[in-house]
């Protein structure tokens, strides 16, 4: 009798690869792929979601349907890929909010950015930039510096969210100059940047692409970039390191997530589509030229790598600030 359960045990389980086979060698021919955006149209995350969705759609030969699905710095629309069923049809535009900075953030975090995800592929890095109200008399990061200091009443900030990596910037800035801020976040990007301009919040840090409309029109003013060196859409500004803040350099990222379990041959064709479309001219002139996004297209595995060093790195940075979120 111990025999026989133990063939049968053994047959069950032979049976998992051929399954597992057959499934994936029928994807992605039975339904649409939905590729859900843990944010707000409109943004960086969505514009990246859109750009892949349509060239995943003409080289797999199937419809890539966009979902927006908002709330808790990307949480919501995370833990809806987390749970779902990991057949391939579901895909995540994961961000350094939802895979990195959530994990020590949020309390009662509904998944777990490790364990509940295929990584598929870092898709780009993006930086943010210093913005401040165009009346606030300030015209470099030291003379901002000198105005915190100085008047308590300037010692808020703005961010698209709670847990977003525009949140992160501020608490870095503030805990390395030496002042203790007060965060104001808003749901997203634009309502944020429209109480900077009209003077309610004194300075935030976003994307350069969202703010150069406020910038031409005097209502807005760039002091620097958060990444480690200049980049190409603003030569001019300088870094935060070059404006004085030694140690403060930063990027938000963009990826691509399953859920775990789906199919290592589902995960592989669908990285070497997106790495195919990430070096397409028309896909770079729309995330290098006008989004200032360093494109990457790394493999699973480097994505995972990532993960684990950028974990821990936003952890000690959200102990130290003190951070909270619900």
């Amino acid at each position: 009798m111990k025999f026989i359960r133990g063939a049968a045990a053994l047959f069950l389980a032979a049976l998992v690869p051929v399954a597992t086979w057959a499934q994936a060698s029928d994807w992605p021919a039975a339904k649409p792929i939905v590729y859900v955006v843990p944010f707000t149209a409109g943004g960086s995350t969505d514009i990246v979601a859109r750009t892949l969705a349509q060239k995943l759609g003409d080289s797999l030969k199937q419809s890539v349907v966009v979902d927006n699905k908002p709330g808790q710095a990307g949480g919501i629309g995370a833990a809806y890929v987390a749970k779902a069923k990991p057949d391939g049809y579901t895909l995540l535009g994961g961000t350094i909010s939802t895979h990195a900075i959530n994990a020590s953030l949020y309390k009662n975090l509904p998944y777990d950015p490790m364990k509940d995800f295929e990584p598929v592929s870092l898709v780009a890095r993006l930086p943010n930039v210093l913005i401040v109200n165009s009346q606030l008399g300030v015209n470099s990061v030291a003379e901002l510096v000198a105005l915190l200091k100085k008047d308590e009443s300037k010692r808020t900030f703005a961010s698209s969210g709670a847990g977003t990596s525009t949140h992160l910037a501020g608490e870095m800035f503030g805990d390395l100059i030496g002042v203790k801020l007060t965060h104001v976040p808003y749901k997203g990007t634009p309502p944020a940047m429209t109480d900077v301009a009209a003077g309610l919040v004194p300075f935030m840090f976003d994307q350069v692409t969202a703010a150069l409309p406020l910038v031409k029109s005097g209502k807005l003013k760039l002091l620097a970039v958060t990444t480690g060196k200049r980049i190409a859409l603003t030569p001019e500004l300088p870094t935060m390191i070059e404006s004085g803040i030694p140690g403060f350099e930063m990027s938000s990222w963009q990826a691509v997530y399953a859920p775990k379990g789906t199919p290592k041959p589902i995960v592989q064709r669908l990285n070497a589509e997106i790495v195919k479309a990430l070096k397409q001219p028309d896909v770079q002139a729309r995330l290098s030229d006008q989004l200032a996004m360093e494109i990457v297209g790394s493999t699973p595995e480097e994505l995972r790598d990532h993960m684990a060093r950028e974990i821990p790195r936003w952890a000690a940075l959200v102990k130290k600030s003190g951070a909270v979120a619900d």
